[in-house]
């Protein structure tokens, strides 16, 4: 008998994404990928100043900031027929090579690694074993007895106080398989990256003013270079980019890929699962010659069908037969019906939501679930992220990715074939983060060679003034982002922006089916998947809903394994945070057969009625100024309650690899 599944919110993603799976016999047979919230940016940037574009789409993530600004500026210098100096172009590299740097540690460690690290099982490590064992395979200076000591003493602390955020965790499950000092390793290096991250993004901050969200500008990069100066880029500065560069070097060789290959060694089985799409798209990055000469790129343009990595075939965004967006199951309407497909160029952003009303249980009947509209190419559906970029790049011959890809799969001791799976796309972020380590530097001594020679050119503004522009002009601005092949696509007109369509990639692989019944990526890669452990799957592609047009949503579903789900409509925000900071504060799990449940949800496991929301008792009142202000005082839109329910979705880690 199937069984219809929900997962809303689908946690540690930027973002909401809501799954509601077909489960028959223990295998997933059908999925459906729900972005729940729409914004409309499209909207938004119509009649708009197209130099202004890059600071309103950069909005769209915080987390893979600097990435929405330079697809944006590259649209319009397409548009235009702007070509940026070489030395400006040298430091757009260098942003992006930093945020694929950064991201993908972050992936890893904060949004990936629950789903191998038992925290818990950290506990019974010996922390001199731990330090033999990471001195094994690395020189990271903090690999000692004493802090791995230190670390493990903190989750002492920590798990005395109940685990924070972390309670809700299946800590001692068998599907977790890292022994105690490999978990203690983990939990450490977790711990190290959390403090590394943010000084990496200082690089954004010397070339781009701040960080999240660098400046930019259409023509180069809003920065000059003068290494007498104070007030511009001097030496000092630079060599600050210098150090944080060795820093990163250093993390990514030393901890993430050694850490990366120790969990991937012991994770092999999970080169079965996940497999979904056999086709993959990539735009192509980091110009070498101009963003007009592709066949320069350090990543290759182009489309890999049906697993073939003996062809590459030739991707042209702006030929409208090739890349078109679908709403055949997506909240929206076209002029010219739900069954056409259209060019971003003559894209048209028309929302009209046809699901159940709010607050609702499933999407279950309804032919629309999803206010992702679902992107093709030549009307096939494309994966689209790290592991699609390397395969194309594979595939075409790009001798450092081939030798990198070769590197690590002999490492493994797999075959090239692992990679079309769960594992393979885990692999592939720590290949591209190695990778863009490597053109950092590479770009970095690129930049100091233009320096040591005086030439610094960083703004190219011979169309700045609209009056140069002609009449009518469209553009596209690609780029491959850390999640994958991203898009802007403009029309303007009497120097306002007419109209704006961004592809980006949860998009591609988030979406819903198409008029063809094709499932895009996510979904894909759920079908024939065993339950218990498909929710690695997604986040292995690491959706970032704000990557799309919707925006993340309050409601949240939470599914017991009996079927059965308790619902906090969007409305009832303070309810959700009081049953929150009980469930969170009460430092237990309950327990059904054996198996965590996933949230405790009272003595009966029944909602807590909006009526009865302060009838919290004293004694949880009183502990919770230390956590947040007891409700009717947290406002549903303050910053405690905020916080409070950020750290609640963080907590509720829907692996659903061990749900069952």
């Amino acid at each position: 008998m199937a069984t219809r599944v929900v997962v809303d919110p689908v946690t540690r993603l930027e973002g909401h994404l809501r799954v509601e799976a077909v489960v028959e016999n223990g295998v997933i047979t059908d999925a459906f990928s729900s972005g729940t919230m729409v914004r409309g940016l499209e909207k938004i940037l119509q009649g708009r100043d197209p130099r202004d574009a890059w600071a309103i789409t950069e909005r769209v993530c915080g987390v893979c900031t600097t990435v929405h600004a330079l697809a944006s500026v590259r649209s319009v210098e397409d548009a235009l027929g702007i070509s940026v100096p070489p030395t400006a172009e040298i430091i757009r590299n260098i942003m992006l090579t930093t945020q694929y740097v950064q991201d993908h540690v972050i992936h890893f460690y904060h949004l990936h690694a629950l789903d191998w690290v038992d925290i818990v099982n950290a506990l019974k490590a010996d922390p001199k074993k731990a330090a033999e064992l990471a001195a094994s395979f690395s020189k990271w200076d903090k690999n000692t007895t004493s802090y791995f000591t230190e670390v493990q003493d903190k989750i002492k602390a920590f798990a005395a106080s109940g685990l924070g955020i972390f309670a809700n965790g299946y800590w001692g499950h068998p599907a977790y398989k890292l022994p105690p000092e490999v978990n203690l390793i983990g939990v450490a290096h977790y711990l190290d990256a959390l403090q590394w991250q943010k000084e990496v993004v200082k690089i954004h901050a010397v070339f781009g003013g701040k960080n999240p969200h660098p400046n930019y500008l259409v023509g180069g990069v809003p920065c000059s270079i003068n290494v007498n100066e104070e007030a511009a880029i001097n030496m000092e500065r630079l060599d600050l980019v210098a150090r944080l560069i060795s820093q990163a070097d250093e993390f990514v060789n030393e901890v993430y890929i050694p850490d990366l290959l120790a969990v991937a060694s012991v994770y092999k089985d999970w080169a079965k699962y996940g497999g979904g799409l056999h086709n993959y798209l990539c735009y192509g990055e980091f110009p070498t010659n101009g963003y007009n000469h592709p066949e320069a790129f350090k990543y290759a343009r182009g489309a890999v069908l049906n697993r073939d990595l003996s062809t590459v075939l030739p991707v042209n965004p702006k030929d409208q037969q090739e890349i078109k967006e679908y709403i055949a199951h997506s909240w929206y309407t076209y002029d010219g019906g739900d069954n056409v497909g259209l060019h971003p160029w003559a894209g048209e952003t028309q929302i009209k939501y046809a699901g159940p009303k709010p607050p609702f249980e499933t999407l279950e009947g309804y032919e629309k679930y999803s206010f992702l509209k679902t992107p093709r190419w030549k009307d096939n559906p494309m994966e689209v992220g790290p592991l699609a970029r390397l395969l194309v790049s594979f595939a075409a011959g790009h001798a450092d990715v081939k030798e990198t890809v070769g590197a690590v799969l002999g490492k493994l001791n797999v075959p090239v074939d692992a990679l079309f799976s769960t594992l393979g796309r885990t692999a592939a972020r720590g290949i591209d983060a190695a990778l863009a380590m490597i053109w950092l530097k590479e770009f970095y001594g690129q930049l100091m060679d233009r320096v040591k020679s005086n030439d610094v050119s960083t703004f190219n503004g011979e169309k700045w003034d609209p009056k140069s522009w002609p009449a009518d002009c469209e553009g596209v601005g690609l780029e491959e982002a850390p999640r994958g092949s991203l898009a802007h696509w403009i029309k303007i007109h009497n120097g306002a922006i007419e109209n704006y369509q961004l592809v980006v990639p949860t998009t591609w692989n988030g979406s819903p089916r198409d008029a063809k019944n094709q499932h895009s990526s996510f979904e894909a890669s759920l079908i024939g998947t065993r339950w218990r452990i498909s929710s690695s799957r997604s986040r292995s592609s690491v959706p970032s809903i704000p990557l799309t047009r919707v925006w993340p949503a309050p409601c949240i579903s939470m599914i017991r394994r009996d079927g059965t789900s308790t619902r906090f409509p969007s409305s009832n925000h303070d309810e959700y945070t009081e049953h929150w900071c009980k469930r969170h504060l009460s430092g237990q799990r309950q327990r059904a057969g054996g198996v965590p449940a996933r949230v405790r949800l009272g003595a009966s496991g029944s909602r807590i009625p909006l009526d009865q929301r302060d009838g919290v008792d004293s004694a949880l009142r009183d502990r919770l100024p230390d956590r947040a202000p007891h409700s009717p005082g947290l406002r549903a839109g303050s910053l405690s309650a905020i916080l409070v329910r950020l750290g609640a979705l963080h907590s509720l880690c829907l692996r659903i690899r061990v749900c069952l």
